[in-house]
This record gives C-alpha cells, sequence and structure tokens, in this order.
C-alpha cells in the first residue's frame, strides 16, 4: 500500500487549468481517469489527510504510485480526452457499463455500393445506419418483412448477390417484389441508395410523408380506375402501419428524445435507456456497473452518456436527452453532445407531464433490471458454490459455510437499539428464520456491548435447545452423536422437542457455521467473547467493515483482503447489507411506534399533522427538544403559543427535566449525539 505523499507533485507544479489526469500503479499500469475543470484544486482534493477521503478513492490513492496530467483549453476538450483514455486504458477504477444482454440492431449498410438491411449485434462500424437497440431479432425480421414491401431494399448477403448477378437470376425475395433486385441490374445503383435513405427515414420517424404520399398514390390509380395498383398501395399502407404499431406513441409526433434513467445501491448501479425517434418508442437497452470508484448519481449519468453517445454522430444524437440528474459540468457536456450531433442538443431533467412520466417508466424499467441482476447472479448454483468455497478459502474454514448467520446493530442517537439476525443457507436468504432483538442490559451508542449482548442470547438459546434434544435422546434410548433411526425421528417430532407446537423448527435449534458481524475488530472480538464465554468453539467468526469491504478475523491484526471481483465477497456483502436493510426496518417501527407515544401526544391541540411536520423538520424529538421556541416557530402551522406547549411538553419529559426560560426561548438542555443506523 503506497503512501499518497511519496508521488504528490511539489507545490505550484499543477497548472490551474483544465485538464485531464491518470493515477498509474507500482507497475505503471493506468488505474484511474478523470478530467478537471481545475487540475490543482481536483488534485489537491485527493492528496489530503486519508480518512477524510472516502473508502473507494482511498483505496485507489493508496494503490496509485504516480500521477500525471495533460492540459487542454477547454472543458469540453476535457471531456473528449477523458472518454479516449478511459476506452483506451480501461482502468480498473473507473465506473465501466456491461449490457445487461447482447441486443440486435437493424443496420442499413449504407457503406456499400448497394446497401443491405439486415440485423447485427456487436460492436458498431463506420458507415452502417443502426436502428434500435430491439428485444428480439425476430421482431426486427417481422419489421422488415412489412417494409419490404414498400421500400425493397437488398436483403441478401454478399456471396448471395454475387452468384445472382453471375446466373442473372435474382433470388425469391426478388421474384415476389420484396426486393428491387440490384444484383441483375432492374434498378441503377443511385435508385437502389434512394430507396435505402428512404427506409433509414422512415425508420428514423419520418412516416408521415410516406404515408400521405402512398394515399394520394392510391387515390389517383382508384380515380383512373387502376384498381389493382390500387390495392395493392392499400396494401402497402396498412405494413407500413403494422410497422408503425409495434412501437407505441408516447409522446408528440415530432419528439426525438433519449431517456436515461438510473438505480443504484451501495454496490452496483443499472442504467435503462429509452429511444424515442418521432413520438414513438424505437429501441431500448440497459447497462449494469460495479461502482467501483466513489460516483454518485449525477456520475453515472455523465459516464452513460459518454458510453452511449462516445462513438456516435450525427441522428444517432437525438435532439433532447432526459436525465434524473444533470452532470456536474452540464454545460460542456450538452456543447459536447451538440458537437456529436452537429446541431443544438438540449440535456435537462423532466419536470411535468408525459415526459415525466415516462422516465418514472425508465425508472421503474431500470429497478427491475438491477433486481434481476441480482437475483440472477444470487440464483445461480455454481456462483453460489464458488462464493463458498472462496470463503472458506479466504478465512481458513475446514468445510464450506452451508449455513451463514449475520447480525447487525441499529440505533438513533443510542434510543431505540435493536439488533437483527439473518439468515442464509446455501448461499440463499432463509427469511423465515431471521430474528430480531431489542438490547436490554443498557441503552446507548456501545455497537460492541450490543453485539456481545445479542450473540450471547442467540447462542445461548441454541445451547438450551441442545440440551432439551440431549435429554429427550437420552430419554428415548437415541444417541444424539449418531443419527437417529426414521422411528425415533418420527417420536422426536410428535412430542415437539425439535419443533414448535406449530410444527415450525425451533427458533435457534440450528447453529451457523459461520457468524459475521457488521463492523471491524471490535464487533468481531466482542462476538468471539461470547462464543468463548458459552465454551462454543464449532462456530467461526468474522467481520465485514462497510469502509473498505475488509474483512476481520477474531485475534488478527490485519484484515483478509479479498478481490473486488469475488463471488465470496459479494456474497458476505450481500449477507451483510440484508442483515443492515433488516435491522433499520425494525428500529424505524420503534422509533415511530415511540413517537406517536410520546411527548408530543401530550401537547393539547397538537394533531397528527403537526406532530410528523415538527418531527421532520427538526429530524429527531432529541434534536426537537434542544430547539429554541423561535426555532420551533419556523414549522409551518406552529404558532409560539403551541411551541412554548411543546417545549414544556419535552423539557418535562426529559431525564433531568431542564427549565424553558420563556423570555429568551432558551431550552436549558444538552443532549448531544449522532445518528447511526
Amino acid at each position: 500500500m503506497a503512501d499518497p505523499s511519496s508521488y504528490r507533485p511539489k507545490p505550484g507544479q499543477i497548472p490551474d487549468s483544465p485538464g485531464v489526469y491518470k493515477f498509474r500503479d507500482e507497475h505503471h499500469r493506468v488505474i484511474y481517469v478523470g478530467k478537471a475543470k481545475s487540475l490543482r484544486q481536483r488534485l489537491a482534493s485527493y492528496f489530503q489527510d486519508l480518512s477524510g477521503l472516502h473508502p473507494r478513492t482511498r483505496t485507489m490513492v493508496t494503490t496509485a504510485a504516480a500521477v500525471e496530467w495533460t492540459v487542454v483549453s477547454t472543458e469540453v476538450e476535457a471531456l473528449q480526452l477523458e472518454y479516449s483514455w478511459i476506452k483506451e486504458y480501461d482502468p480498473r477504477f473507473n465506473v465501466k457499463y456491461r449490457d445487461d444482454k447482447s441486443y440486435p440492431y437493424l443496420a442499413v449498410t449504407l457503406n456499400e455500393e448497394f446497401p443491405r438491411v439486415q440485423v447485427m449485434r456487436g460492436a458498431k462500424k463506420k458507415g452502417v445506419r443502426y436502428f434500435g437497440p430491439y428485444g428480439h431479432a425476430w421482431a426486427i425480421r417481422e419489421t422488415v418483412d412489412l417494409m419490404l414491401r414498400v421500400f425493397p431494399v437488398r436483403t441478401c448477403s454478399a456471396g448471395v448477390f454475387k452468384n445472382a448477378a453471375r446466373t442473372g437470376r435474382p433470388c425469391l425475395l426478388g421474384y415476389i417484389d420484396k426486393c428491387s433486385a440490384p444484383c441483375v441490374g432492374r434498378v441503377t445503383p443511385e435508385e437502389h441508395r434512394e430507396l435505402a435513405d428512404e427506409f433509414c427515414d422512415f425508420m428514423a420517424g419520418r412516416t408521415g410523408t410516406y404515408i400521405r404520399r402512398l394515399e394520394r398514390r392510391m387515390t389517383d390509380a382508384a380515380e383512373e380506375m387502376e384498381y389493382e395498383r390500387a390495392a395493392r398501395l392499400r396494401d402497402d399502407i396498412e405494413a407500413l402501419r403494422r410497422a408503425m404499431e409495434k412501437n407505441a406513441v408516447v409522446l408528440a409526433d415530432a419528439t426525438d428524445a433519449d431517456l436515461i434513467a438510473v438505480a443504484e445501491d451501495e454496490l452496483e448501479a443499472a442504467v435503462q435507456i429509452f429511444h424515442v425517434r418521432g413520438g414513438r418508442v424505437r429501441g431500448q437497452r440497459g447497462w449494469v456497473t460495479d461502482k467501483v470508484e466513489a460516483v454518485d448519481t449525477a456520475g453515472l449519468v455523465e459516464h452513460a452518456l459518454q458510453q452511449l453517445y462516445g462513438e456516435e454522430r450525427g441522428d444517432a444524437v437525438p435532439k433532447e436527452v432526459l436525465v434524473p440528474a444533470l452532470p456536474e459540468d452540464a454545460g460542456a457536456v450538452t456543447e459536447w453532445l451538440s458537437t456529436r450531433r452537429g446541431a443544438q442538443v438540449s440535456l435537462r431533467i423532466p419536470q411535468r407531464g408525459d415526459k415525466k412520466d415516462l422516465m418514472a417508466t425508465v425508472g421503474r424499467n431500470a429497478q427491475q433490471s438491477l433486481i434481476l441482476h441480482k437475483t440472477k447472479r444470487a440464483s445461480d448454483l455454481t456462483t453460489r458454490s464458488r462464493a463458498l468455497e472462496e470463503i472458506s478459502g479466504a478465512l481458513g474454514l475446514d468445510s464450506v459455510p452451508l449455513r451463514v448467520e449475520c447480525f447487525d446493530i441499529s440505533h438513533l442517537q443510542g434510543d431505540d437499539v435493536v439488533a437483527s439476525m439473518v439468515v442464509f443457507e446455501d448461499g440463499l436468504a432463509r427469511k423465515s428464520e431471521y430474528r430480531r432483538f431489542q438490547i436490554k442490559t443498557f441503552e446507548g451508542q456501545d455497537d460492541v456491548r450490543s453485539m456481545h449482548e445479542v450473540i450471547t442470547r442467540r447462542f445461548r438459546r441454541y445451547l438450551q435447545e441442545k440440551e432439551r434434544t440431549g435429554e429427550w435422546a437420552e430419554e428415548s434410548g437415541a444417541s444424539p452423536e449418531s443419527p437417529a433411526s426414521p422411528e425415533s425421528a418420527e417420536s422426536a417430532e410428535s412430542s415437539g422437542s425439535l419443533t414448535e407446537d406449530d410444527g415450525r423448527p425451533k427458533r435457534f435449534a440450528y447453529p451457523p457455521q459461520l457468524v459475521v458481524v457488521d463492523g471491524g475488530q471490535p464487533q468481531v472480538a466482542a462476538a468471539q467473547r461470547a462464543l468463548d464465554e458459552l465454551g462454543i468453539d464449532d462456530v467461526a467468526v468474522c467481520g465485514l467493515a462497510k469502509r473498505l469491504e475488509e474483512v476481520w478475523l477474531p485475534g488478527e491484526s490485519d484484515p483478509v483482503v479479498l478481490p473486488r471481483s469475488s463471488e465470496g465477497l459479494y456474497l458476505l456483502q450481500r449477507v451483510r447489507d440484508e442483515a443492515h436493510r433488516f435491522a433499520i426496518t425494525y428500529q424505524r417501527a420503534k422509533r415511530a411506534k415511540r413517537i406517536r407515544s410520546g411527548p408530543l401526544d401530550e401537547v393539547a391541540g397538537l394533531g397528527e399533522s403537526r406532530k410528523q411536520a415538527l418531527i421532520k423538520h427538526f429530524g429527531s424529538v432529541k434534536r426537537l427538544r434542544q430547539a429554541t421556541i423561535d426555532q420551533i416557530c419556523e414549522v409551518p402551522g406552529v404558532g409560539r403559543k403551541t411551541a412554548e406547549a411543546v417545549a414544556v411538553a419535552l423539557a418535562a419529559a426529559a431525564p433531568a427535566a431542564p427549565a424553558v426560560n420563556t423570555a429568551t426561548g432558551e431550552i436549558m438542555e444538552d443532549n448531544g449525539g449522532t445518528t447511526h443506523d
């Protein structure tokens, strides 16, 4: 682990101008690329006290061994250079989006003499016009089959085209008039390219022109009594309308926009994009990423824009890009997008109307994409088996931990201290065996004592259930160390010694192979001490610290660091996060119940709405108790008399019952504290 001060540039060496910087590790590999309006200010932020840095930023600067920078003239140039360097070096600490699946596109090869319409996947090629992406290849083929009636563009491969040109006979599509057969000279290269351009215009959303043109031609044919031609034109119009109906109308006809939404948690993020052309959803795609750098929603949006439009030009960049949060350098990003398009691009957050509603739909798709990604990753048996094996190897266990229990402590300023226990078996959550605890022996912000108490209570119950099982085994003649016969097992179930009265297993009847605590060395030591005091020596203990995702073992001075891409670390994180969620949910429920029955209920004339407004304004009853009467009056709907009544009620309910100075409006009390979930 490197000391950032060892490679920190000298004062005054860094220019105060826009630019792009690279951090390199000891092997000279680029591990992070960033841009800045002021290189001096941005780089100085990396060389502050390590305790003040975000955990992922701290990991990056301690992994790096050198920093370099390149000065540019504008922020737009910085954005372009940052994108090109990220593509070139693929830095490990930058956000990297990956498609959640391989999407097919409808492609028109305008770079060929006779453009071809086909389904294409993978990297985009220069000179090819793309439409989509589509959810399935068959959806593209259906659309193309309908449109070839009106725009008979070539769809055959190069081999088929050359063979037809050699023999002078077109393929089947040429005989049924779904191809203009340029291979045998029925149309000139110029006429065929015009057909391809019209096909692209229609797919880009300019549909009304062609529909109206065909309707006029149909009417003229009918007036001239050419009914067969009129009928064919009628069928062509119907085919185009069916192709249009495959894309739902969501916005005004002239709207060309891309809508980008983000769903994220502490570890991963999912991005969904809806491509709207001519008011219709023409394509949809999604990405997922590990949040390996300290990045917020605005940063995720900026990286998504870079990846989405970095290699696109022209019509691929729409007139309007709607996002959930604007990037930090929104002006530079907008200018960059406008440069890519060759015309002005609007980058904004939708505030009302149909666009805001559609953005909500895109957001729901992003949330579902994130859930599906996590579910697929968690439900894959091979992945789960590998994760358990990695945990076993990293912790030095004799066997894989098939049952893992994780404990977390939650409280608010030392009040309503609770704990959670979640259970994972074979890498999957067993929610029916989740348990929650109220910390009984004390109140306060002491997670170590709380952890010792909850581990003691859980495993004391386990020993009690084990003792009862042993007593039943002696009475029935079965040996606890050996497998029971079917008859004795049936007797055990009927006697209720292994199950509750309703047939469910005893709450703490089964021990885990591994106990995971949310925390570092102190919490791990407390858990191990509790097990030692109970004489339990066959249960392993580890802790997962949130800040650097380090795994701590009892009695070890250094943590076990699992690779960021390790499935074992991912499983431990999921277990820890689930325990954290379960504890917070319980603590908030207790807090809400306490607030409903708290001292505010004693204030005459203070209804539920104003009580909730007071709590929302100050954040907690304790902070409300510390407020002056003038500060309480700032809450909408609360007058001075009500504020004085609230202050008196809270002061009377306080442990030391402090006095209230109504002349100055000061509540004479000092109850500090911090919030911990």
